[in-house]
């Protein structure tokens, strides 16, 4: 199929190639309004409590908790006196008067209650609820901002709360990427040519690349059109859209530079080159594709919108490697290639075989073979200390402590945290449900709820309770914690531990195990965390379980070989557990923090982990075929175990180790963000993807394969049969006589 698809590519080249642009002129025009149906959120179960908890407020009470705080400070030392009073009360009137801001209270507003007013005396708070989501709510946070931040009427007003918090992850996240993509793109540019080792090899990965990503942007406005999807997937469709641009033009440049070194003509050189380094590809991104889809089985639509945009740049990656490049080879030639290199190839030109030289893959291979059971046993014991930290993993979800001390939304948290009485601007709902809102057994509830560490004060339809009793009758507010047409009430519980804590979620799990003799629903952040986390560990087992069976299916089509998809799987387990283990060791625990200017909260962001372990495991299935495939070539050759896997090394090393460089530096390049978890995302995947070119790739595939040697290429008879029937195999190394000859002429 790979040679009959390679020839009509290069009879059709030139319509091939005048189809490729207007399909990329036509995605980029299409796909850019991608931007306007992309949400920013994502990252919480729909399905769990917490989430129906929050909706049942929208739907049933049209309320919630306050999510916007402007803390005022009294340049005088005290918000008690008449000047300070009047400024807070028009701050109040005119924060109410913003749309899509409801609920708005204040301290001066309230009787002046101490809870909305520091020890101190010289801060006090303004609360509101901001009713929008996503894009609407981030645009109300930056009119609240801009029209009541900074100095006003003789007080200075900071915001904060978790709708600023959100609004300034999203904020910072863009303007990072952007920095990182100024960053990575000319470098990366500026490497293609060294690695092409001309401008016109260079560009040709450009082309393919902007095929994939706004093919992509295409797909995901689609998408974005029909269900939720995160705007942060754009991210992975950049990174990954170059990168396996590189990848896939890269494997199929160096072969066809190859196949022309041994005498094939231009055009029957790009399709030997598709029939062999094609079919490698194809394998190699069904492999990532699979192991992204496996995002798909969790609920949180911010991790399955990876899985969408990774499935659609991989497959698109796929095809304009194998249909447009091979047009643009056909008519590049040996234009491919600068003059210099051209006239140092004329005394090779009329060899039927190259006998290649050996390299420095080449060397480390046979080095490492000599010695493979001491290479195995010390790179392991390697990878294992490094991973031994991922044994002490800890998640949780963003919060301002992910974003620079310098962040105004994180300085109003911890100053609320520090001289406040409880943090409003954090208190959680709990709903009820079938109960009378000015009943005893409310009341009740509210006492029991009150009297748990970790509450500050209850405030409900009946009043405010604190320390196991009620301290405040009902007032004109109250009203709002009673649903108006149903048998339903509310109760807004004000934490003193934060909600990213453990002694947030054992409040939270408190709560949730009161005997309340109605049925009760826990919202807030440390309830959505625990929710987070059952989903997630619900959804793994069948994530891991898509992408171990799915990846030695494949690996067993290619090779024929039970043990090599199995020791395949093993290595980039131990490779990620290292990369992990690294990645708690500095974020969790905070080493280098001062270096990489993060501050270290003792958890993982929990989406991250699954996130990378997805991707980074498609990278490196991905280098892993590059490699196995000319490895099962020369040993279908020669069948010497030991020669093919040096020469196979010494193929592929330099493809794959430039390759993963170029990957590298577009991740390393997000280790300027501003933000922890995007420093924790980049520099992970960029230590995955260095880790298995080099030191799995050139280390430990040797010196495993030299131990198995030939059960490498073992099978059951059963399974040796159904290989032998539909099994993934090299092209013979002709062409195929069926086909009429081509008329090579000079593009």
């Amino acid at each position: 199929m790979l040679r009959r698809l390679a020839w009509f590519t290069v009879r059709r080249r030139r319509p091939v190639l005048a189809l490729s642009a207007l399909f990329v002129v036509a995605a980029a025009a299409i796909g850019a309004g991608a931007f306007g149906v992309l949400k920013a959120g994502g990252f919480e179960d729909p399905g769990a409590e917490s989430s129906r908890a929050t909706d049942a407020l929208d739907e049933v009470f049209d309320t919630g908790d306050p999510n916007v705080v402007l803390l005022v400070r009294s340049p005088s030392g005290t918000v008690d006196d008449a000047a300070a009073a009047r400024a807070g009360a028009d701050l109040t009137d005119r924060l109410a008067q913003i749309p899509d801001v409801a609920d708005v209270a204040s301290y001066w507003t309230m009787g002046q209650p101490a809870e909305l007013r520091n020890e101190a005396g010289d801060e006090a708070m303004v609360l509101g609820r901001i009713t929008t989501e996503n894009d609407e709510a981030n645009e109300t946070v930056a009119d609240i901002r801009d029209q009541l931040g900074g100095a006003q009427d003789g007080v200075d007003v900071a915001v904060g709360g978790p709708a600023a918090v959100n609004e300034q992850l999203n904020r910072s996240v863009e303007s990072s990427l952007a920095r990182a993509e100024m960053i990575a793109v000319p470098l990366t540019l500026l490497l293609l040519v060294l690695v092409f080792r001309s401008v016109v090899g260079a560009a040709l990965p450009l082309m393919v690349g902007a095929m994939a990503i706004t093919g992509t942007l295409l797909a995901l406005f689609v998408l974005g059109s029909l269900t939720d999807v995160s705007i942060f997937s754009i991210n992975l469709t950049t990174a990954l859209g170059l990168g396996l641009a590189v990848d896939y033009s890269l494997f199929i440049v160096s072969r066809f530079r190859e196949e022309m070194g041994r005498g094939l003509a231009p055009h029957a050189a790009v399709v030997r080159s598709v029939e062999t380094a094609g079919r490698t590809v194809v394998i190699s991104a069904l492999t990532v594709a699979v192991a992204l889809s496996a995002l798909v089985v969790f609920p949180m639509y911010f991790l399955r919108s990876f899985a969408y945009a990774g499935i659609a740049v991989v497959l698109l990656a796929m095809v304009a490697s194998i249909v447009t490049l091979p047009a643009m080879l056909a008519v590049v030639g040996p234009r491919i290639d600068s003059r210099r290199a051209r006239r140092a190839a004329l005394p090779a030109a009329g060899a039927v075989t190259v006998a290649p030289a050996p390299g420095f893959w080449h060397r480390v291979a046979t080095t490492v073979m000599r010695r493979p059971l001491a290479v195995a046993i010390g790179v392991t014991a390697i990878l294992l200390v490094l991973g031994a930290p991922f044994l002490r993993l800890t998640t949780g979800l963003p919060d301002e402590r992910a974003l620079p001390e310098s962040a105004e939304v994180r300085q109003v948290s911890e100053r609320i945290a520090a001289g406040f009485d409880g943090d409003s601007g954090e208190a959680f709902p709990i709903v009820a449900e079938a109960v009378d809102p000015g009943g005893a057994a409310m009341a009740a509830f509210a006492t029991d709820v009150s009297a748990l560490d970790g509450v500050a004060r209850v405030e409900g339809p009946g009043g405010t309770w604190a320390d196991g009793r009620r301290v405040a009758g009902p007032t004109p507010t109250s009203r709002r914690f009673a649903a108006a047409d149903a048998n339903a009430a509310w109760l807004s519980v004000v934490p003193t531990v934060g909600p990213q804590t453990p002694q947030g979620e054992r409040l939270a799990e408190e709560v949730r195990a009161l005997d309340a003799p109605f049925e009760v629903l826990v919202g807030g952040g440390a309830a959505e965390l625990i929710d987070t986390k059952q989903a997630l560990a619900a959804g793994l087992p069948i994530a891991l379980g898509i992408v171990a069976v799915t990846t030695v299916v494949l690996l067993f089509l290619m090779s024929g070989s039970v043990l090599i998809p199995l020791k395949a799987i093993v290595l980039n387990l131990l490779s990620l557990t290292a990369t992990l283990g690294a990645m708690v060791w500095v974020f969790q625990d905070g080493h280098l923090s001062g270096l990489l200017d993060f501050t270290a909260t003792g958890r993982i962001d929990t989406s991250v982990p699954i996130l990378m372990f997805c991707i980074a495991f498609g990278l490196s299935m991905d280098y892993e075929v590059f490699l196995l495939s000319r490895i099962k070539e020369e040993y279908d050759r020669s069948g010497d175990n030991t020669a093919s896997v040096a020469l196979g090394l010494e193929r592929t090393g330099r493809i794959v180790s430039a390759a993963a460089a170029l990957l590298a530096i577009t991740f390393i390049a997000f280790g300027t963000a501003e933000v922890s978890f995007l420093k924790l995302f980049g520099l992970g995947l960029a230590l995955a993807v260095l880790m298995d070119a080099t030191v799995i790739r050139g280390l430990l595939v040797p010196a495993f394969m030299r131990l198995a040697g030939r059960a490498n290429w073992w099978a059951p008879a059963p399974l040796r049969r159904l290989h032998d029937r539909f099994g993934l195999r090299e092209a013979p190394g002709r062409l195929a006589p069926d086909l009429p000859p081509v008329v090579d002429r000079a593009a």
